[in-house]
């Protein structure tokens, strides 16, 4: 049976279009989600490359076939650029615009107008690229986001090898070799690519609620101007650790982090700089301690850690790191970051409670800031 690529086509686009209206009123118009507004972009994209292969054989040719190309590698970067937004990172500009352009050259240059593959091998090479990059990225999401990234990272995957056998095959035989024309050719590709589209359909609708409730979660747990965690979030999730002793190894060290003489930052240079210098602080906390570590801003300008396993010795270390890191920041307007006093109690399997660990922490804050400020004490050397 030989398969009609042009009703192919047509069912493809309406198919897409379908799916496209579907997936905006159903996902985007509620979550507005970055994941599901690329999804609909390369649904479009797809729609109208499509359409554009209709008019080969046509007057039309030379430039709808150069369209199509560039329209669907663009709805191809359209579903890479989707799946890194699920790690809250931007699609690279070089992507974005060169491959629509290198293909856009690619066929444009291969007489477009009586060739119905110009520029095939560019073409299919780019496709195979962003769906590849596609899976990798849907690969690389943390474990506990939805389990349906993983038939999503399997669909992209198909595409990449699918493609990459396109391109071996039409550059090792032409576009009317056998094992092209059987396997590969435009009408078996548009049939493999509804199907994948129609499986992921929901998986795509996933995705795009999981994305907008940890958007959710993320403004409802973080500071807004250090982007650290907020205090509520911060003591939940330090009960939740402490219960958990396999993770603290039932050892570690809380400190309480003060900004010293932040008032006269405030007095002299306005608060813009101390919010600048609220910031900056932040930031040295977040390049010194590691991944398993709790840093939050605890009001004002005091700041809390919860470093599992550390000892007196280590807390200190950070302390010194995070105020050597606050000190190298470049600075402007003879504005000069404040130094930092710091108060550390340890916790282990005894310790009673969270309360308790804060407020020896705090004891050894204050007695740090009465020595003369800029330097750390444990609460365990004040008796």
């Amino acid at each position: 049976m030989v398969l009609d690529t042009a009703t192919l086509r047509v069912a493809f686009g309406v198919m897409a279009l379908v799916l496209g209206l579907l997936f905006y009123f159903s996902a985007y118009r509620y979550t507005r989600s970055p994941y599901s507004g690329w999804w609909c972009l390369a649904l479009v994209f797809f729609l109208a490359g499509s359409a554009a292969f209709l008019l080969n054989g046509t007057a039309h040719q030379w430039w709808a076939n150069t369209l199509g190309n560039v329209l669907l590698v663009h709805g191809g970067v359209a579903v890479w650029a989707g799946a890194r937004s699920l790690r809250d990172l931007r699609p690279r500009r070089w992507l974005f615009t060169g491959l629509p352009l290198v293909t856009l050259v690619a066929t444009a240059v291969d007489d477009p107008g009586t060739d119905v593959w110009a520029g095939g091998a560019v073409f299919l090479a780019a496709m195979c690229v962003t769906m590849a990059l596609a899976s990798r990225e849907l690969w690389r999401l943390e474990p506990g986001y939805s389990r349906v990234r993983v038939p999503m990272a399997v669909a992209a995957a198909v595409m990449a090898v699918f493609y990459f056998g396109r391109l071996v095959y039409f550059v090792l035989e032409g576009p009317d070799g056998p094992t092209f024309a059987t396997f590969f050719g435009s009408a078996g590709t548009t049939l493999v690519t509804m199907v994948l589209l129609v499986v992921v359909s929901f998986s795509m609708a996933a995705l795009s609620t999981e994305q907008q409730t940890r958007a959710l979660r993320m403004v409802a747990t973080r500071d807004d101007l250090t982007g650290l965690l907020n205090r509520k979030a911060f003591l939940d999730m330090v009960t939740e650790l402490l219960n958990d002793r396999a993770v603290t190894q039932g050892t570690g060290a809380l400190i309480l982090a003060d900004l010293d003489n932040f008032k006269a930052v405030n007095d002299t240079y306005g608060h813009a700089a101390g919010d600048v210098a609220l910031q900056a602080f932040a930031g040295a906390c977040r390049d010194t301690v590691r991944s398993t570590d709790l840093v939050g801003r605890y009001g004002g300008e005091e700041f809390v850690l919860l470093i599992p396993g550390a000892s007196a010795g280590r807390a200190e270390k950070i302390a010194e790191e995070v105020s050597r890191r606050l000190a190298q920041v470049p600075t402007a307007d003879g504005l000069q970051m404040p130094t930092v006093s710091y108060g550390v109690a340890l916790y282990d399997a005894g310790t009673s409670g969270l309360e308790d660990l804060i407020a020896a922490a705090d004891r050894a804050l204050y007695a740090a800031k009465s020595l003369g400020r800029n330097r750390t004490v444990h609460s365990d050397r004040l008796s």
